[in-house]
């Protein structure tokens, strides 16, 4: 028989791994401590299954957590590292650091938790079956049983229905592993080895929140209707309220939402267990009943929830303290068939409680650095402080970490002090330390759910309240003040010995020619003066070295040039990469938007080389950014001066000087007077300029014409990167001035194209089709149209990505088409 104990204690670190990643909030108001008192006397549970960020229905997790008082987590399976940014150039990993962060924010607000599975958001997938071949499924079915098990959810909700009408593949996969998860969690046979940890686990029943959803309306009368448009005095809004403040955090995606008022009904579907005919819990227990020999805790929450008194929340203190030792003193059956549950249950009330004592206290303790950077395994000096704001409170600090303290705090009498303390490992987010795969992160099955690093620098404080001891953790942060924003706290950043920056990710050689590329080390390790760094042999390729000793004497950061060359016109793609005591080097990557925490992490640093074959003609463009690409940059590359324009700069004479202009990826969606810019490029090309526009979405357009003749979007695309396509040859666009084959388009990654165009008149040429598999062949990816004068050219291809991943095919293209033709 297990030891429940320990099982106890295992959950405990869960709940603080699953719910420490939400901003770090040292204080409660008296309607958080109210809804948290009322919520002591609930003991069920809810668990949201989707695919991405923003898939969740913010105004039903809120619901669920305050209105209900349900424990409520959403799972996005990925991070939504395939979508788009509208703020900025971050995509892949980048952008799904971000958007992690954007879910943490939209729970902080409507009290959900935030669980994650190691799946990778690779982009827009058609079908189940696509997906599935990405995520591998049993791993995302193991993964998703362990997060049950460790959940225990009383009631599973999907957003998705597991076929055609969820749309988006990701959709239709994340419905069926919730069912397949739904039956497996309880099956003792299926992925027996999690059971050394966490028990089987069968929730009551899976339901289908069913929405009108793609233009498909897939509600209906029969089926199970709630009333969720609220409004919490408490509070002071709405659930709808609440919801669109939650909706409007997943910023990099435009989803800003308008708060809704008023009657609300939620509508669910029955897929699997018990169906529900009232309630989402019907035939739930959800009181303390659930446990046995639990009468002592009703009479104490109930005392505690009829005896509160708003102005004076100290006055609880001790009754919360006799509960805790009840809880603490709490005996588990473990011949009871729902052992692991009652364990699971006090665990999870014990942590709510000691939240409300520190709460009703007035307690406020914070632990931080001045410097926003340490060294790995390097010891380092954090600041602590702690104060006791109400009265009646009789409090002593015992200790911060391993340092004695034994100072008895007053009543709003802040303590200042500092101590020691040392991390053993960086602060590389633990789903990117591992290299990981088109489909997924590598991550131990420990480790899947955690939001953030479970494992942090922390401090924790021991307190002695009213007689009764009392632990707070709290994250040690980089703490400071901007001009602006006011105090900010930033997680601490932990770095590695040495890290390698590069000045481009990617070298391309035209032609055979030599490159140089200039790489810069740092050491962050202040102790140590010598490093060897070895670069590993590249196929085809020459490096004028391979071992550096970088000796730092005064300096911190020492600049080496390499010269790389390929040893054939046919040279293979190669990585290259510096080893340092035995593995990869990394960079450090810093990304800063106002709307979230700074995030810093440690990409492996490697620099793709590619040797690339082609004549170019083209050697000046303008560039009008958009909702964010590395175009432009990318361009650089190849020897095409690049520079940024700006509406005020497209006048007839300023263009003059430039042999084309691209438009930046959905640049009439994010701009505001489309039409004006729309007649100054038509004029441009007028007069024998070329004008290229990428990629814009069919909503929110800020002009009605996109180019001289007329077309329509559409939201047609070619996710498959490998897929069918077929092109005219004898298209100048194929041949001049480069010879385009179907070479060209092998090595794409993540997409061939998105939002085709449709409707298409006549003047423009459209040389080229492609499909997905089981699909017919779609014209819109690319249209060409003379123009007076001038060349005018709408892609929805994928160039924003394939550029900037080096891919030669598409360079060897995107120069035909900024080329004019004679």
């Amino acid at each position: 028989m297990r030891n429940f104990s320990n099982y106890i204690f295992l959950i405990c670190c869960l709940l603080l791994c699953w719910q420490k990643a939400k901003s770090q909030t040292n204080t409660k108001s008296i309607s958080d401590i109210l809804i948290g008192l009322q919520k002591l006397d609930k003991v069920g549970s809810v668990l949201y299954f989707a695919a991405h960020p923003d898939d969740e229905n913010t105004r039903l997790i809120s619901w669920l957590a305050q209105e209900q008082k349900y424990r409520t987590a959403y799972l996005s399976l990925t991070r939504g590292d395939g979508g788009q940014n509208l703020l900025g150039t971050d995509l892949g990993i980048n952008l799904g650091l971000i958007r992690t962060q954007e879910l943490l924010a939209a729970r902080a607000i409507d009290k959900g938790e935030q669980l994650f599975s190691s799946a990778y958001d690779f982009g827009f997938s058609k079908t189940h079956e696509e997906t599935f071949q990405f995520w591998d499924h049993e791993t995302a079915l193991r993964e998703a049983v362990w997060i049950i098990r460790q959940f225990q959810p009383d009631v599973i909700i999907t957003r998705f229905p597991p076929d055609k009408r969820g749309g988006h593949g990701h959709h239709q996969a994340s419905a069926i592993l919730a069912h397949e998860a739904f039956l497996a969690a309880a099956d003792k046979t299926k992925f027996p080895e999690q059971l050394k940890t966490v028990s089987t686990w069968q929730a009551k029943r899976l339901l289908w929140n069913t929405a009108n959803f793609g233009g498909h309306n897939n509600t209906s009368d029969s089926q199970l209707k709630i009333e969720i448009g609220h409004y919490n005095a408490l509070l002071g809004e709405s659930y709808g309220e609440i919801a669109a403040k939650s909706r409007s955090q997943h910023k990099t995606q435009g989803f800003g939402a308008a708060a809704s008022r008023g009657t609300t009904t939620e509508y669910f579907e029955h897929v699997a267990g018990s169906k529900a005919e009232k309630t989402l819990f019907d035939d739930v227990e959800t009181s303390w009943n659930r446990l046995p020999n639990t009468q002592n805790f009703q009479k104490l929450i109930a005392k505690l929830n009829a005896e509160f008194q708003a102005v004076q929340p100290q006055k609880s203190v001790n009754d919360l303290i006799q509960l805790k030792k009840a809880l603490d003193t709490y005996k588990i059956n473990n011949a009871h068939p729902q052992a692991a549950n009652h364990a699971y249950w006090i665990a999870q009330k014990k942590k709510e409680v000691q939240d409300l004592i520190v709460a009703c206290t007035g307690i406020w303790a914070d632990a931080y650095t001045n410097q926003s950077q340490h060294v790995v395994n390097n010891e380092f000096i954090f600041q602590a402080e702690a104060i006791v704001r109400n009265p009646e409170v009789q409090a002593e600090l015992i200790r911060v970490n391993d340092q004695n303290i034994q100072h008895n705090l007053p009543t709003n009498n802040l303590w200042k002090g500092s101590a020691a303390t040392k991390v053993t490992n960086t602060s590389q987010p633990y789903w990117l330390i591992e290299p990981n795969t088109l489909g997924k992160f590598t991550v131990p099955i420990e480790s899947v759910g955690n939001p953030t690093n479970p494992e942090h620098a922390k401090a924790t404080f021991v307190f002695n309240i009213n007689g009764e001891p009392i632990s707070i953790t709290r994250e040690i942060q980089h703490r400071f003040v901007d001009p602006v924003k006011g105090e900010v706290h930033n997680p601490l950043v932990v770095l590695p010995e040495l890290t390698v920056e590069a000045n481009s990710s990617i070298l391309l050689s035209k032609n055979q020619e030599e490159k140089s590329i200039e790489v810069i080390f740092t050491r962050h390790d202040k102790s140590k003066t010598i490093f060897e760094v070895n670069i590993p042999p590249l196929e085809g390729w020459e490096v004028s070295e391979n071992k550096l000793i970088l000796n730092f004497v005064d300096e911190n950061s020492l600049v080496r040039t390499l010269t790389l060359k390929p040893t054939s016109a046919n040279a293979k793609k190669a990585l290259l990469r510096f080893n340092y005591n035995g593995e990869t080097l990394r960079q450090i990557k810093t990304l800063e938007y106002d709307h979230i925490p700074t995030i810093t992490w440690f990409p492996t640093t490697e620099i793709s080389c590619q040797s690339l074959q082609f004549n170019n003609e083209v050697k000046n463009v303008g560039y009008l950014a958009g909702a964010g690409d590395l175009v432009g940059e990318s361009l650089q590359q190849i020897g095409i001066k690049t520079t940024t324009l700006s509406d005020q700069d497209l006048s007839a004479v300023s263009l003059q000087q430039y042999d084309a202009i691209i438009i930046g990826v959905r640049y009439f969606n994010v701009v505001q007077n489309g039409g004006n810019t729309h007649k100054k490029l038509m004029d441009y090309v007028q007069n024998g300029g070329v004008v290229l526009v990428q990629y814009n979405v069919n909503s929110k357009l800020s002009t009605d014409k996109l180019g001289p003749y007329n077309f329509s979007l559409g939201r047609s695309r070619v996710t498959e990167e490998d897929s069918k396509f077929s092109f005219d040859e004898k298209d100048i666009a194929f041949s001049y001035p480069n010879k385009i084959t179907n070479k060209d388009f092998d090595g794409w990654v993540q997409e061939r194209g998105l939002y085709f165009a449709e409707n298409i008149d006549s003047s423009y040429r459209t040389p080229l089709r492609l499909n997905d598999k089981n699909e017919q062949p779609h014209n819109g990816a690319l249209l060409i149209a003379k123009h007076g004068k001038g060349k005018f050219v709408y892609t929805s291809l994928a160039f924003f990505r394939q550029l900037p991943a080096g891919v030669p095919g598409a360079y060897r293209l995107f120069v035909n088409l900024l080329t004019n033709e004679k």
